[in-house]
């Protein structure tokens, strides 16, 4: 939210409510999905560089694909104009988001080999690379929870140092999490994206 935006929610309250209740109250019968991918075209339309990545970020938590996001940028295309799509392209391809890879888009979703399952010890956190992509991993007995090293806010990539007593501080805006859940509990209020696990002949392998 810019510092204007914050100064008018001060200043006129009353009728900054209004506003926003009509927003909701406008969207209200649109799925969450689709709602959010329309916010992320009206942030490329006034070029809102902040606004355009919070809601980028919501929309693929609420499951969007990066092939509809895409899609989504070129279909308003005789709104937006080139130079607007090309805008917010360069602003993805900043926010380095692993999907969006021209390689990624093509492939199927695999099994990747992570690490050696013994090279956590029970109830320690790790974090590896694996395929171009951080992770975070918790070993809970022979569970193994492994999340994207990516803060849901805004992408930024969430270093090791970040890890203190079981709580993971992502450096750009302070979002919270639980190292062992990937629960968001301070800040914001979406976790960090689970992939599904198993382990295979003694190595951890996750599915993205």
């Amino acid at each position: 939210m810019s510092d204007a935006l914050n100064y008018l929610l001060k200043a006129r309250p009353d009728a900054l409510s209004h506003y926003f209740a009509f927003l909701k109250d406008a969207g209200k019968h649109l799925d969450p999905k689709t709602r959010n991918l329309i916010s992320v075209i009206t942030k490329v339309d006034s070029q809102t560089e902040r606004g355009f990545k919070q809601y980028l970020g919501r929309a693929l938590r609420e499951g969007c694909t990066p092939m509809e996001v895409l899609d989504a940028l070129l279909m308003a295309f005789p709104t937006l104009g080139l130079a607007k799509i090309v805008w917010a392209v360069d602003i993805i391809l900043a926010m380095n988001i692993p999907e969006f890879d021209p390689e990624v888009l093509t492939r199927t979703a695999r099994w990747h080999d992570v690490m050696d399952s013994a090279g956590i010890e029970d109830g320690a956190v790790v974090r590896t690379e694996c395929d171009g992509r951080g992770l975070f991993i918790y070993r809970d007995q022979q569970t193994y929870n492994v999340f994207d090293s990516r803060c849901p806010h805004q992408s930024t990539d969430i270093p090791e140092l970040a890890l203190q007593d079981g709580t993971l501080t992502c450096p750009k805006h302070q979002w919270a999490f639980d190292a062992h859940s990937g629960a968001c509990i301070k800040k914001g209020n979406s976790p960090l994206k689970r992939y599904e696990s198993r382990v295979v002949e003694g190595r951890i392998h996750a599915h993205w």
